[in-house]
C-alpha cells in the first residue's frame, strides 16, 4: 500500500505544480494582452526601403533599396539590449548591419550600428564598425577592414554617418525599425506563451482540478 500512496502523493504534487505553471502563463499572456505597449504607435514607412524578408520565427528582419546610379543598400537589423534611456519609448536597441553596394562594383561597404530611441518620438544611430569589403572572397577574419571606428578623426566618424543618413539611414528610418522590431519581438513572445499554454493537458484548465 505504502508504495501506492506515495505515487499517488506524488501525483497530487506534480499537479498541483502543473496547474501552477498553467496560471502563471495564463496571466503573463493576459497582462502582454492587455498591454499590447507597441500596438498603439502609429507605424510609419521605411522611406524607400522594401522589408525583404521579416520570417514570424526569425528575430531579424532584412529591408533593401536601390539608390542611385544602381547603388544598393541592405539592412540586416535584430534587437540587441536594453538602450537605458529613462525617457525612451523603446526600451530596446536595434542593432543594424548596413551594406552598400556600387553597381558593377564587386567591393562592399560594411557598417556595424545601433539604432537606440532617444525621446518619445526621436531616434538617432552610431557606428561602431565601419569595413571595406573587397569581395566576397574576402571574408576571412584576418583580413584587415579597417580601424576601430572610436579610433577615427571625429570629422571622418561624422562624415561616414551622414554618408549613411543620404542614404536612408536616418532618424525617419530608425523610428520605422525600432517600431517593427518591438511589435515583432512582442508577438513572438505572445506566441510562445500561448505555445506553452496550449502543451498544458487540458485537466489544467479547470479551477477545480484536485
Amino acid at each position: 500500500m505504502m508504495p501506492r500512496v506515495t505515487n499517488l502523493l506524488r501525483r497530487a504534487a506534480k499537479s498541483v505544480q502543473d496547474l501552477n505553471l498553467f496560471k502563471v502563463l495564463e496571466s503573463e499572456l493576459n497582462h502582454e494582452l492587455a498591454s499590447m505597449r507597441f500596438q498603439g504607435f502609429e507605424i510609419r514607412s521605411a522611406g524607400d526601403f522594401i522589408l525583404e524578408w521579416d520570417s514570424p520565427w526569425s528575430q531579424d528582419v532584412v529591408l533593401r533599396k536601390k539608390g542611385s546610379g544602381g547603388e544598393e543598400i541592405a539592412v540586416s537589423a535584430l534587437l540587441g539590449g536594453e538602450a537605458f534611456q529613462g525617457d525612451s519609448k523603446f526600451p530596446r536597441q536595434a542593432l543594424m548591419k548596413v551594406c552598400v553596394k556600387k553597381e558593377d562594383l564587386s567591393s562592399i561597404l560594411h557598417f556595424d550600428c545601433v539604432a537606440s530611441s532617444i525621446g518619445e518620438d526621436r531616434s538617432d544611430f552610431d557606428i561602431w564598425k565601419a569595413h571595406y569589403i573587397q569581395s566576397n572572397s574576402c571574408l576571412d577574419s584576418s583580413v584587415y577592414r579597417g580601424p576601430v571606428f572610436s579610433d577615427l578623426d571625429p570629422t571622418l566618424q561624422r562624415e561616414l554617418k551622414q554618408f549613411l543618413a543620404s542614404r536612408g539611414i536616418e532618424e525617419k528610418f530608425t523610428n520605422f525599425l525600432l517600431l517593427h522590431l518591438h511589435r515583432k519581438e512582442q508577438d513572438q513572445y505572445m506566441n510562445w506563451l500561448q505555445k506553452l499554454k496550449d502543451s498544458m493537458n487540458d485537466e489544467y484548465t479547470s479551477s477545480d482540478h484536485i
